[in-house]
C-alpha cells in the first residue's frame, strides 16, 4: 500500500479506528459485521466470462435469483452487459431489455435487495422505479454525467469501483508505481466526490476492482490486503468470483474456479471485508459457516 501510510497497522486495529456497521440503501439498511454479506450475480448477457448465456432469457434470470436466495445471497446484483476484458459495448436499449423484466419480477417476488449492474444513468433511473436498491457502476459514477444526479435524487446505495481503463482496453498493460495505495487513494477521492455531491457517506460502498485493469500479481496483492480499505470509513465490496488469477495460482486455466473462489472468501471473511461478489452463494454460505463454527471469524 502507499508507502505515505503505516504499513505495520494490522487488520485488528484498521477495524477498530474505522467500524462499519451499516449500509444506506434506498428503503432499507444493512446490517454489516460478522460473516461478509454475500451478493449473488445474475448476468443477463450472453458474454459474460464466467456464465454468458446461462441467464439471458428471462425466466432463467429470475430462476437463478430464486435459486440464489434459497442458498443463502442477501443481495442479487443484475447486469445485462458484460464487463469482461475486450467485451462489446450494450448500447441502453437492448441492456435495458434484458435487464428490467427480470429486476420487476424479482422485485414483485422476493424480499432481498436488488442491485443494478450498470454505468448507465437512464438505466439506473428505471431499475430504481422497479425496485431496485443499489446502483453498481463499474466506473465509479464516471462514466455517464447524470448517474450522480439519479443517485443522489433517489437515496439507492452505490458502489463505485476502480478500474484502470475500460473493460475494453483494462488488460492491454496494467501498470501501477504502486497497486495497494494507488486505489486507497483513487477510492478516497470518488468517496469524498460522491459525499461532496450531496450523497451521505452511509450510502456509499467501495470496490477495488479486482481483475479490472490488474495483473494477476496486482489482483493478489491487493486480496492480501483488502483490509486497508476499511480504513476509507464506508462498507467494502469484493469481487474476486471464478476470476483468471485462481486458474493462475492453481496452474490449469481451465480448472473449476469454485475451491478457490471459496478459499479466498474466507480470506477475505478473516480481514472483515462486509460484502463477497460471487457466482457459486451456497458453496460460500456453507463454508462460511463451517468457518465460523470452527472459529475462524473470532477475535
Amino acid at each position: 500500500m502507499s508507502s505515505s501510510r503505516d504499513s505495520s497497522s494490522s487488520p485488528k486495529s484498521q477495524l477498530a479506528a474505522n467500524v462499519v456497521d451499516h449500509w444506506q440503501l434506498r428503503t432499507r439498511t444493512l446490517k454489516l459485521g460478522g460473516k461478509p454479506l454475500l451478493m449473488g450475480i445474475i448476468n443477463v448477457t450472453p458474454d459474460s466470462f464466467s456464465d454468458g448465456g446461462q441467464f439471458i432469457h428471462q425466466e432463467d434470470a429470475v430462476e437463478q435469483g430464486l435459486r440464489l436466495i434459497s442458498e443463502g445471497a442477501d443481495i442479487l446484483d443484475i447486469g445485462g452487459e458484460s464487463t469482461r476484458p475486450y467485451s462489446e459495448v450494450v448500447n441502453v436499449e437492448l441492456e435495458s431489455q434484458r435487464v428490467l423484466p427480470v429486476i420487476r419480477r424479482l422485485a414483485e417476488t422476493v424480499d432481498v435487495p436488488i442491485s443494478i449492474d450498470t454505468s448507465k444513468a437512464s438505466l439506473a433511473r428505471d431499475a430504481i422505479q422497479m425496485g431496485a436498491e443499489i446502483v453498481n457502476d463499474v466506473t465509479a459514477l464516471t462514466g455517464d454525467a447524470k448517474m450522480i444526479e439519479i443517485v443522489q435524487k433517489t437515496g439507492v446505495g452505490i458502489c463505485a469501483m476502480h478500474m484502470q481503463g475500460t473493460p475494453q482496453t483494462m488488460q492491454d498493460d496494467p501498470r501501477y508505481v504502486e497497486v495497494g495505495g494507488e486505489i486507497l487513494d483513487y477510492l478516497a477521492q470518488r468517496r469524498d466526490v460522491l459525499e461532496q455531491s450531496g450523497i451521505n457517506r452511509q450510502r456509499i460502498c467501495l470496490d477495488p476492482g479486482i481483475g479490472f485493469g490488474k495483473t494477476h500479481q496486482h489482483n493478489l496483492t491487493l486480496l492480501k490486503n483488502s483490509w486497508r480499505f476499511l480504513e476509507l470509513g464506508c462498507p467494502v465490496l469484493v469481487g474476486h468470483s471464478r476470476k483468471g488469477f485462481i486458474g493462475k495460482v492453481l496452474g490449469d486455466r481451465n480448472l473449476n474456479r469454485t475451491a478457490g473462489t471459496v478459499g479466498v472468501a474466507l480470506a477475505l471473511a478473516l480481514q472483515r471485508i462486509h460484502i463477497l461478489r460471487v457466482h457459486d452463494v451456497g458453496a460460500v454460505r456453507q463454508a462460511m459457516s463451517l468457518f465460523e463454527a470452527a472459529g475462524g471469524l473470532a477475535e
